[in-house]
């Protein structure tokens, strides 16, 4: 089969020095350290046959794709269904405790399951999950032999890894296994996906890990 691989790869640090929920919210750009975040993750898949290249639109990602961009001679096709999950508490900081003491944002935070603050986990995980679909059905069309790379986001790269492995999609964000720059892996067998290895190429680079919702 020509698709051999797939890699979910999370952006870099971005410059978020007042620690903003950032969301979709145009603007936020990688800072010097995620720059070399983005730098490390791809190197450290040199040997790699990396032939295709997709990035979700928002900025960040777009940038974390260009050092996979020049060492693959690639270009990166931006890819809307692997974007941060939209949600209500964009451009301010999320408290919870400051929450509860708050009656008009209790209908927020009313629903964890959903949850009632964003985007459902079940939409965000289908419309991943399909997007990784289409990229390998369009590698195997293709008759090329290669893997495939996806710089996206937390929260998506969470859902896909958790609908893969028939986890249910409520969880503490606090204990996703998705760092800066890394790198989650998934073949195809018998029609379905299957996650087969976690990288964090970037892990000896200090980090701000901030504004992901």
């Amino acid at each position: 089969m020509p698709a051999t691989r797939l890699h979910l790869v999370r952006h870099g640090e971005v410059h978020n020095p007042d620690g903003i929920l950032y969301g979709r919210i145009p603007g936020y750009r990688l800072s010097e350290r995620g720059e070399r975040m983005a730098q490390v993750s791809a190197e450290s898949m040199t040997d790699a046959p990396i032939v295709r290249l997709y990035a979700s639109p928002l900025e960040r990602a777009q940038q974390s794709a260009q050092p996979w961009s020049e060492q693959f001679g690639l270009e990166a096709k931006t890819e809307t269904r692997i974007i941060e999950p939209w949600n209500k508490f964009e451009g301010g900081k999320f408290d919870l405790k400051g929450a509860l003491l708050k009656p008009s944002r209790w209908h927020l935070i009313r629903n964890p399951f959903e949850p009632s603050w964003g985007e459902a986990y079940d939409a965000i995980a289908q419309r991943v999950i399909a997007a990784m679909e289409d990229a390998w059905d369009e590698l195997d069309e293709s008759g090329e032999t290669g893997e495939i790379v996806m710089v996206c986001h937390q929260s998506p790269i969470w859902m896909a890894h958790l609908a893969i492995a028939g986890q249910r999609l409520w969880h503490d964000p606090r204990t996703r296994r998705c760092d800066l720059s890394s790198i989650t892996s998934f073949e195809r067998r018998d029609g379905r996906f299957a996650e087969v290895a976690y990288a964090d190429p970037a892990a000896d680079i200090d980090r701000i890990d901030t504004g992901a919702v």
